[in-house]
């Protein structure tokens, strides 16, 4: 029986990351648990393997990853700590083929009509109302804020859009954007963003 076949994994994530290129930039949502005090954690590390890690190894994608999330979480005052973290990050990267339904006039031989005019009047003969489907390829993004001594989710951003741009040069600051993108979402703000808003 043959293996299904798998994207490498620079490539899945770089096509996935791709999403903070759109012109309009990523959809991100954010969930976390509102019973926690964000303000008690002081220090953050990184889960081993990552969710983005592929066959025992750590991907030049993780590797961009935890260099943006480390600067996001500095800036909100915790400190790295590789050995004993309060906190843990995990990520996970997917694509989805998707169907995009449009409707738009078109030409035709019938006499079609838009549903609003409910048989009241129809449209001149040729005018009729086509539906188009189109697929395309969307990504996601999940960052996992994980407080390590409960084992328990306390904050998890999601940043999805449309994959539009692949190239290689183009990965890291995509990366980076659409890490910053979600973490803008986490309960804690930068400590300079904190500072001016006093």
């Amino acid at each position: 029986m043959k293996t299904p076949f798998r994207l490498p994994a620079l490539a899945l994530a770089a096509a996935l990351l791709a999403l903070a290129g759109c012109s309009t930039g990523p959809v991100v949502r954010a969930e976390y648990d509102k019973s926690v005090d964000f303000s008690q954690y002081k220090t953050f590390g990184f889960f081993s393997p990552l969710g983005t890690d592929r066959s025992g190894y750590e991907t030049v994608v993780s590797q961009y990853l935890k260099a943006a999330s480390r600067r996001e979480l500095e800036a909100r005052g915790l400190r790295y700590d590789e050995a004993a973290p309060q906190l843990r990050i995990n990520f996970n990267a997917r694509l989805s083929e998707q169907l995009r339904t449009t409707s738009m006039p078109g030409p035709s031989f019938g006499m079609g009509y838009y549903g609003y005019r409910g048989g009241f009047y129809s449209a001149w003969p040729m005018y009729s109302y086509d539906t188009i489907t189109t697929s395309y390829t969307e990504g996601t993004l999940n960052i996992d804020v994980v407080d390590a001594a409960r084992k328990q989710l306390v904050w998890e951003g999601v940043a999805v859009g449309n994959v539009n741009d692949t190239s290689a040069e183009s990965i890291r600051p995509k990366i980076e954007q659409a890490v910053a993108a979600a973490f803008a979402k986490y309960p804690l703000a930068p400590a300079a963003a904190a500072s001016a808003a006093r």
